[in-house]
């Protein structure tokens, strides 16, 4: 782990017990940990979710990722942030989640050459933008606010009237706000350093399916130009290179605390 990384995890890890007394002193009943800020990113824990600096990268046109890393995709982005995925990774875990893997194949019968496909799987994260409003407010909303489904390349939007609409198109057609924790790779890279694979490719959050990015969607989505669903919906987003907020959090019960 290169040395910038080890500095911003021995920074959480000092911040998460700086607050804790020691044997000799009574606990607090309800102890406060305070928000700590790492390089492009904030992890409030009373909130429960981290907040990341980002940049409106796109108002129009297919979408690939939500999110990318800066210099990376922001031609099919609509946001791009600053932050490291390893460390937004890390900081999840923080906060509770726990990552599975993106949409891979793996080899069964090297002989055979037979593969089984394995389905995105970790556990879900709600995916909102802070942005400001007309009274200059910062308000929260959903990320599929900002995507709607194209309709020059879907067929169920397509639909004669006199078929009417296909069953369940509308809940189809609606674009989610909570993604997979697939959390990436790491590759091995020689005598040096793993490497976090979304680091090198700058797959933040996925509508795509890349196999290396750090949340995705549900199900495989292919990024082929003619297979691209969605497409940016700018209603409501603010004019490219604006800072806004990219807002994670790991989606629990509202009144048990447990992860749906």
């Amino acid at each position: 782990m290169k040395a910038a990384a080890k500095t911003a995890v021995l920074a959480i890890i000092m911040a998460l017990f700086a607050n804790q007394n020691s044997a000799d002193e009574p606990a607090p009943k309800k102890p406060v940990r305070k928000p700590v800020k790492l390089p492009g990113m904030v992890i409030d824990f009373q909130k429960r979710c981290v907040d990341l600096e980002a940049t409106i990268c796109l108002d129009r046109g297919y979408l690939e990722l939500i999110a990318c890393t800066k210099g990376s995709k922001e031609h099919e982005s609509i946001v791009s942030i600053k932050a490291r995925p390893m460390h937004v990774h890390t900081a999840l875990l923080f906060l509770g989640a726990t990552n599975g893997n993106p949409a891979m194949r793996k080899s069964v019968d090297e002989e055979k050459m037979r593969w089984v496909n394995h389905p995105p799987r970790g556990d879900p994260i709600n995916v909102y933008l802070v942005v400001k409003n007309s009274k200059g407010e910062s308000v929260e909303r959903p990320v599929s606010d900002f995507v709607t489904r194209s309709k020059e390349r879907t067929g169920e939007i397509a639909d004669d009237a006199e078929r009417g609409p296909k069953e369940g198109a509308d809940k189809d057609n609606k674009f989610p706000h909570t993604f997979l924790f697939a959390g990436s790779h790491l590759r091995d890279n020689g005598k040096g350093p793993r490497q976090y694979l979304a680091d090198l490719s700058g797959h933040v959050i996925s509508v795509a399916t890349f196999g290396d990015e750090l949340l995705c969607l549900p199900d495989v989505q292919s990024h082929a130009n003619g297979a691209l669903m969605w497409q940016v919906d700018s209603t409501h987003l603010p004019k490219v290179g604006t800072m806004v907020t990219l807002r994670l959090r790991p989606k629990k019960d509202e009144r048990t605390g447990a992860k749906k």
